[in-house]
């Protein structure tokens, strides 16, 4: 019993909560490492060998507690159900990892290099980053061993186009050293498509640095772009020092990462803030309210986005846009059974040009099968024929061609039929209505 008494009051001693591991000490680089010197950075020594790391905590952005409905929008795809271990490892702040690489090429293939790898975490409210950096190539071993052992720590991996590019070139580095183990990730964000369904509407560009300036607050953020380092020269100023070089170019090309870190952790807490159900979106423009409701529609999301569909139209839609939304927003209410809701909307694009088709057809079939009046089918029905008719001999686009020849087609079998069904109820003697001087809009 005594025995069962002392294991039990060693147990109460164990922490609650795991404690993270503290950064490994730092060896103060050579006075002939001019690099590391002009960085402000120490060696970091491995099994593998060295490496440069620079080491920074920034006051801002500050950290925004995650809403778990953007987590969950953010992670899936349309329906599909989270894992538990995924769920539970999002729901974990001090499990994320913020990443982002410069290389040597921005192709990517078996040649390129990731020769600095920026890293951040959130810590003590503010955002923790520590850049990994090649010397030469022969560090590369090391570098990917210190990438590993962070990613071991925590494993949700938050990259903006980290998808397409930063990983997938990382793990073809890992699976090339044939020494180092990939990391296995518990989820992986990227936060370049929804970025783009939000804002490309308005921007065009969705680049990092256009959505800091025109989407991010760059005075709360407390930093700016100013003599920033294209991307595009970032692998000849590497491959420029590697030839003997001066390594001051190099400065602005870490300064450059950080700054990608930073906006990356900002941008995080305004899609996190968009996202969230609790956001009332009074001070969104109505573009920006576009593109949500068409992310939230992508992510299964429908009765939202409907509401923020409509709440785009109603903030004011710039023209080119207008009729888009409303088609949009006359689609989903079809699919929510509100069919004389879309029909509503429908007669208010069967006037426009472009859109016009369309619409007539939505409403023809509306008033076929939905309302039951055939004649006012039969009126858009022929109004869409005619635009039709009109917009072939417009154009000469041979694929839009052909698209508007199927419409013809379809129109002209529905005409026949309504007026098929027109005579039949005539000749009942309803009240049906021919058409004269086009349909009731």
């Amino acid at each position: 019993m005594a025995t069962l008494d002392k294991f039990s009051r060693l147990a109460a001693l164990k922490p609650t909560r795991a404690i993270p591991a503290r950064p490994a000490a730092l060896r103060t680089p050579d006075e002939e490492d001019h690099l590391s010197r002009i960085l402000g950075a120490g060696i970091n020594s491995n099994r593998f060998g060295e490496h440069i790391v620079v080491r920074n905590w920034c006051s801002t952005p500050e950290f925004t507690e995650p809403s778990a409905v953007a987590l969950d929008l953010l992670a899936r795809h349309r329906d599909d159900a989270l894992s538990r271990r995924t769920r539970a490892a999002l729901s974990d702040p001090a499990k994320w990892l913020f990443l982002d690489t410069e290389t040597t090429g921005l192709a990517g293939g078996t040649g390129t290099y990731a020769f600095l790898v920026g890293l951040a975490w959130w810590d003590a409210g503010g955002l923790q980053t520590e850049q990994l950096l090649m010397r030469d190539f022969s560090e590369e071993h090391s570098v990917l061993h210190a990438l590993a052992e962070h990613a071991a720590e925590r494993p949700v991996l938050i990259t903006f186009n980290g998808k397409t590019f930063d990983w997938p070139l990382l793990e073809n580095r890992f699976t090339m050293t044939r020494r180092i183990a990939l990391p296995r990730l518990a989820a992986h964000l990227d936060l370049l498509h929804p970025a783009r369904s939000l804002w490309k509407l308005r921007l065009g560009s969705v680049r990092l640095v256009e959505l800091e300036r025109h989407v991010l607050d760059p005075t709360k953020l407390g930093w700016t772009r100013e003599d920033d380092v294209p991307s595009s020269l970032i692998p000849q100023f590497y491959f420029d020092y590697l030839r003997g070089g001066p390594p001051s170019p190099l400065a602005g090309v870490v300064r450059h990462n950080q700054m990608d870190l930073r906006g990356l952790g900002a941008l995080f807490g305004k899609i996190n803030a968009m996202l969230s159900e609790s956001c009332e979106h009074q001070d969104t423009e109505g573009i920006d309210l576009f593109g949500l409701s068409r992310f939230l529609h992508r992510r299964g999301e429908p009765d939202r986005a409907h509401a923020t569909c409509a709440q785009a139209i109603s903030a004011g839609l710039p023209a080119e846009f207008r009729p888009q939304a409303h088609r949009e927003l006359a689609a989903h209410a079809k699919r929510r059974g509100d069919h004389a809701g879309a029909a509503a909307l429908w007669r208010e694009l069967a006037a426009d040009p472009h859109d016009g088709m369309q619409a007539c057809e939505q409403l023809a079939i509306y008033y076929e099968r939905r309302a039951r009046d055939h004649a006012r089918a039969l009126e858009f029905a022929q109004l869409g024929l005619a635009k039709v008719r009109r917009s072939r001999t417009s154009l000469r686009d041979r694929l839009v061609q052909a698209r508007l020849a199927r419409l013809e087609a379809n129109f002209l079998k529905r005409v026949a039929r309504l007026q098929h069904r027109t005579g039949l109820d005539l000749s009942a003697g309803t009240q049906a209505r021919l058409p004269t001087y086009g349909p009731r809009i």
